[in-house]
């Protein structure tokens, strides 16, 4: 600038004050907004939009179909639990029953049979066992944002507000349970090591004789090769095999199983969906043989 405040050439403009960002004409630019506090995300802080949400598409379809899924495993699952009936045809077990730890187990020759708590146990042998995949999968960081949306509508779907007038998280009782997802995951793979098992089991044919395969044995082969996939994509898994390295370099063959375990990470959802569906399948094959639907098609 010259003496008279004129800007010489080739130098730059002296920047422009400020000015306060824009804002549409709304219940907080007028100073109109009603002066109540409703809690959660509809308080004084946030963004005064008076509509609900501003999406267009069909946003609660996801939601609602979670829901519907997860409703149907539940109510299935908890009819197998506790039929305590039709769960072994030789040589095939449900995975609902396995391993089966009390005295009323249908004997299994060579199966999981293990009577750990004798005969006082009356009810379904199912109950003993099912409490460890359920609480995997029960406090499985991608199923707890799934019935969270679905079923408590925390929140429903991105960018839609939640209709609770609080929130604290997973910072108070229950949630604050989920934390435990960490030793549920040795649990489950414990038990993926008895399906594991049972799979093996299921080369033999009906008089217990080795080298055969049925249909059931593929089913059982698919089976297991999801719920592995989907135990192995677990963010307590990754963190386990990596998580605490700080130099990759020094630790590669570590390196190599944590970029691995991240690769099936990336697809956690859809191993979860598809391990629900195949350990549901494979019980209700193993229903269909054993309750005399069908006979196990035998390839050799």
């Amino acid at each position: 600038m010259d003496g008279l405040g004129r800007r010489g050439p080739g130098r730059p403009r002296p920047p422009r004050p400020l000015k306060p960002p824009y804002r549409p004409e709304s219940p907080l630019a007028t100073g109109t907004e009603p002066q109540q506090n409703t809690g959660g995300v509809r308080t004084g802080t946030r963004a005064a939009i008076a509509a609900p949400h501003l999406r267009t598409d069909r946003w609660w379809l996801a939601p609602a179909v979670t829901a519907a899924g997860l409703f149907a495993f539940v109510v299935y699952s908890t009819w197998r639990a506790f039929a305590n009936a039709d769960y072994y045809a030789a040589p095939y077990v449900s995975p609902f029953y396995s391993p089966c730890l009390a005295e009323n187990c249908r004997t299994m020759r060579a199966g999981p049979n293990a009577d750990l708590f004798g005969g006082w146990w009356g009810i379904s042998p199912a109950i003993i066992i099912l409490i460890f995949p359920l609480g995997f999968r029960l406090t499985c960081y991608y199923y707890r944002k799934a019935y969270y949306r679905a079923f408590w509508a925390s929140p429903p779907a991105c960018a839609v507000a939640e209709p609770h007038r609080t929130y604290t998280g997973e910072t108070r009782f229950p949630l604050i349970l989920q934390n435990v997802h960490r030793y549920f995951f040795y649990a489950a793979l414990l038990v993926a090591g008895v399906l594991t098992y049972d799979t093996v089991l299921a080369f033999r044919d009906t008089h217990y004789r080795w080298g055969h395969m049925g249909l059931g044995t593929l089913v059982f082969v698919a089976n297991i090769a999801l719920i592995w996939a989907y135990t192995l994509s677990c963010h307590s898994c990754r963190h386990i095999v990596g998580g605490k390295l700080k130099h990759f370099s020094k630790h590669p063959v570590r390196y190599r199983a944590w970029q691995f375990v991240g690769r099936l990470n990336a697809r956690h959802m859809q191993l979860a969906w598809a391990s629900l569906l195949s350990v549901a399948l494979a019980d209700f094959y193993v229903y269909l043989v054993a309750s005399g639907v069908f006979d196990d098609p035998r390839f050799f």
